[in-house]
């Protein structure tokens, strides 16, 4: 088999993935653990290189990594656990965090689709946009819903995430709850939000996950139906 042909198959780039997550969490270290260049940033950074050189398409990418999709399932169910150890705080918390919550989830979706539609962008990449407030397994769920192009839809989550959480950070300084940052860090910049909260403190990491979980849970309940409603 030739070089040509090995990177055409989908088993290399799993450990392309693995190598890549490396060398960006090196990097991440190495840089003092900026906000702005989180390990996955720096991974997909290094993986959209790699398949622009190679001239391998995403489906061929996305075959070699369908057990790490998978996982993304998991994984995301798995941040229940330090959620259990803070339900106290929770149940005490429970009336402004629901209102924050509903809030929170038709702005994430509503305004990144209205901005996209103002500037102009095609219909493809409003539905794209409509994806951009949820965690990346729950976003490509919904994007095959409402028939949004899922490398874009990925694409803005991991974006977003990191503009986000580097945004959120100090502008939520002045917070001294660190309920009320974590979960607003958790529903604003989901997945690289709940990252960054877990390195403030665990219980700003575990609302976080509650805000990522609720607010992904919520948009894929309302926001297929209305995309098929209105079009």
């Amino acid at each position: 088999m030739s070089l040509a042909d090995l990177l055409q198959s989908p088993v290399p780039w799993l450990i392309a993935t693995f190598a890549a997550y490396e060398m960006g969490n090196w990097t991440f270290q190495k840089l003092g653990q900026p906000v702005w260049a989180p390990p996955l940033m720096i991974a997909l950074a290094l993986l959209i290189g790699g398949l622009l050189l190679t001239g391998t398409d995403y489906q061929t990418y996305f075959k070699g990594n369908a057990l790490l999709h998978f996982m993304l399932g998991p994984a995301t169910v798995a941040l229940a656990v330090p959620l259990y150890h803070a339900l106290p705080r929770l149940l005490a918390a429970f009336k402004p965090l629901g209102g924050t919550l509903l809030i929170g989830t038709l702005l994430g979706a509503g305004s990144a689709m209205g901005l996209a539609w103002l500037f102009g962008l095609s219909h493809d990449s409003i539905l794209a946009f409509g994806t951009r407030a949820v965690t990346t397994p729950i976003a490509i769920g919904i994007g095959e819903k409402i028939h949004a192009p899922i490398a874009l839809a990925a694409a803005l989550v991991g974006f977003s995430g990191v503009l986000g959480a580097a945004v959120a950070e100090p502008l939520l300084k002045g917070v001294k709850s660190d309920v009320a940052r974590g979960f607003a860090m958790g529903l604003a910049a989901h997945g690289v939000g709940t990252a960054r909260a877990f390195q403030i403190h665990p219980t700003a990491g575990a609302f976080a996950a509650l805000g990522m979980g609720l607010n992904g849970m919520l948009t894929a309940f309302w926001l297929p139906p209305l995309v098929h409603a209105l079009l």
